[in-house]
């Protein structure tokens, strides 16, 4: 009787923990790396993680993960990207190295899940360590829920991880490691197109164009007011 008690209670938790899940908004930004092996897409969720996502969203606007490459392979668990510092065969021009230098703050928010192709920020021991370097999960980790910022999520490409996770491989450490250079040779993004206003990340120049548009409208509006009020006012 106990042990089908217990059961039952192991059971109500772990619906509760799954009913507890959330599926993060995702943006409109697409960003694609290629590889030989072929190309990884993901999408970004500012909801969860605003400043990781504009962080690695301007990394990979300047370029900076051109020629850096996926140093950890580690079948069922992770492929991580190095640091760009360090990571990249081609060297940074000043744009890039100031970017690249920053750090971002630990982003969490409860029922956010680490499974397969969810993108979570590497880091040191200080929690607020984040910099570029970031995995692309393989399987599920729940232990890295609440733990390491979750970013994005693949939305094409998980073949291509596929192929990685099959590749000869070798340990150093805690960190299992292709034994060839995986390389991402190339990267591009771009806005998918919905027929419904949807969120995208925000943009410095977007936003200050949307600002001028509206003042110059507000402005015109207060004129139209004030052309009215003296039609239609006693004086």
């Amino acid at each position: 009787m106990a042990r089908k008690l217990c059961a039952l209670v192991l059971l109500g938790l772990a619906l509760a923990a799954r009913a507890e899940e959330i599926t993060p908004v995702m943006s409109d930004e697409r960003v694609v790396f290629q590889t030989e092996y072929g190309d990884i897409t993901f999408g970004f969720w500012p909801e969860v993680a605003p400043v990781t996502c504009a962080h690695i969203f301007k990394l990979v606007r300047l370029g900076c993960y051109i020629s850096n490459h996926f140093f950890r392979v580690d079948k069922g668990f992770v492929a991580q990207t190095s640091d760009v510092v360090g990571g990249r065969s081609l060297p940074m021009n000043a744009e890039q190295e100031a970017e690249a230098g920053k750090t971002v703050p630990l982003e969490v928010v409860q029922g956010v899940k680490h499974h397969a192709g969810v993108m979570s920020m590497g880091r040191y021991d200080d929690p607020n360590s984040g910099a570029s370097s970031f995995s692309v999960l393989l399987g599920d980790a729940p232990h890295l829920d609440m733990v390491y910022t979750a970013f994005a999520k693949v939305t094409e490409g998980m073949e291509t991880l596929r192929k990685l996770e099959e590749l000869p491989t070798k340990r150093e450490g805690i960190f299992v490691m292709p034994l060839k250079r995986i390389t991402i040779q190339a990267t591009y993004w771009y806005r998918i197109n919905r027929p419904e206003p949807a969120l995208t990340l925000p943009d410095a120049k977007v936003c200050e164009d949307d600002l001028h548009e509206l003042t110059l409208r507000f402005a015109s509006q207060a004129e139209e007011l004030q052309r009215v009020r003296k039609k239609c006012l006693p004086a």
